[in-house]
């Protein structure tokens, strides 16, 4: 027969060990709610779009709630605290870029981590053409929201910016924004740093091509006649046939006669010049000046730099527009003044027309 003193004894501990294992089952199903609540969060796609991309710009500084508030507003993800947990635990927080990306929706929160992650962000391609002056190139950029284009034609000309790219000697970066395509993400944002990376690339371009060549090379000079080429050229082709005949003038102590560096000059960029215009002396008119003018009138390209470093050997001093885009080339004045009439003619003819 059971003593009721050990039973009375053994109560408590009986409704202990209940009390015990109902916390321990509580616990479990609670731990397996919230492992089923947070799995079934990884292995659900995010919202479902009218579009299979969508641009995300993450700001640089962007703490991880401000990234997921961000991919929640461009229904990439679900706005919910589970991705700031994943995100966290799976070691991604440290890892996520800032930057323009264009993601993928409808996708898992983990397939989005990874990809921003590793995500490289937009490149834009600017094309800057060959022969453009510097105030050109700004509204190039400045069309786009790249730069503001009159702090890139201050810059341009200001001294302590053009000493701190290392060009001690210049007045303007005239002719040293090197033309090419750029590959710019929306971070290269801002005058100084696009003019710097153009700079830099003219100083690569450069030291190719001088690289090699006997003597010293004057590449002030250089850039100067290489800008009238570029501007003179119709056809690429023709570029080392100017050069040469620039160089034959040069050496004969002859001026150059550049219609494009009297424009420059005037500044009247969309207007025809006048006779009055090629006498008038400025520092660019190379009608009144005995060499070569102050400095640029464009930004010549490598093929124009080329030219000018490596011009055809002809005996040619002359030449003049055959309205097609390429001219005609003498060597002689008399042969010169019989190019003139002829294609002048021609070309008043058809305006009479």
């Amino acid at each position: 027969m059971t003593d009721p003193a050990l039973e009375t004894d053994k109560a408590p501990l009986i409704q202990l060990k209940r009390i015990v294992l109902w916390t321990i089952l509580l616990v479990v199903i609670t731990v397996m709610v919230c492992v089923g609540w947070f799995a079934y969060y990884v292995v659900s796609p995010g919202p479902q779009t009218g579009t299979d991309t969508v641009t995300v710009t993450i700001p640089r500084g962007t703490s991880l709630r401000g990234i997921a508030k961000i991919l929640a507003e461009k229904q990439v993800i679900h706005d919910d605290v589970r991705f700031l947990l994943l995100a966290s635990y799976s070691g991604y927080s440290g890892k996520l870029q800032a930057g323009e990306f264009l993601l993928q929706t409808g996708r898992k929160p983990g397939e989005v981590l990874r990809a921003l992650s590793s995500a490289r962000s937009i490149e834009y391609a600017i094309t800057i053409p060959e022969g453009l002056r510097a105030a050109e190139i700004a509204e190039i950029f400045g069309e786009d929201g790249w730069c503001d284009p009159q702090k890139f034609i201050s810059l341009v000309s200001q001294k302590s910016f053009i000493e701190k790219l290392g060009f001690d000697n210049l007045p303007s970066l005239e002719g040293y924004l090197y033309p090419d395509t750029y590959l710019f993400t929306r971070d290269i944002q801002g005058a100084e740093k696009i003019i710097s990376i153009m700079v830099k690339r003219f100083t690569e371009v450069w030291g190719e091509l001088s690289t090699g060549i006997e003597g010293e090379v004057d590449r002030e000079k250089t850039v100067i006649l290489a800008s009238i080429v570029e501007k003179e050229t119709g056809a690429p082709e023709e570029r080392p046939l100017i050069a040469g005949v620039f160089h034959n003038r040069l050496k004969s102590r002859m001026r150059i006669q550049s219609d494009p560096t009297v424009v420059y000059g005037t500044k009247r960029f969309s207007m025809p010049i006048t006779r009055k215009d090629l006498n008038t002396p400025t520092e660019y008119n190379t009608y009144t000046l005995p060499g070569l003018p102050v400095g640029p009138i464009s930004n010549p390209g490598k093929e124009a730099l080329e030219a000018v470093l490596h011009p055809a050997k002809t005996k040619h001093i002359f030449f003049v527009s055959k309205n097609n885009g390429t001219h005609h080339f003498s060597s002689t004045l008399r042969e010169h003044n019989r190019a003139v009439q002829k294609y002048q003619r021609k070309k008043k003819v058809k305006k009479g027309k």
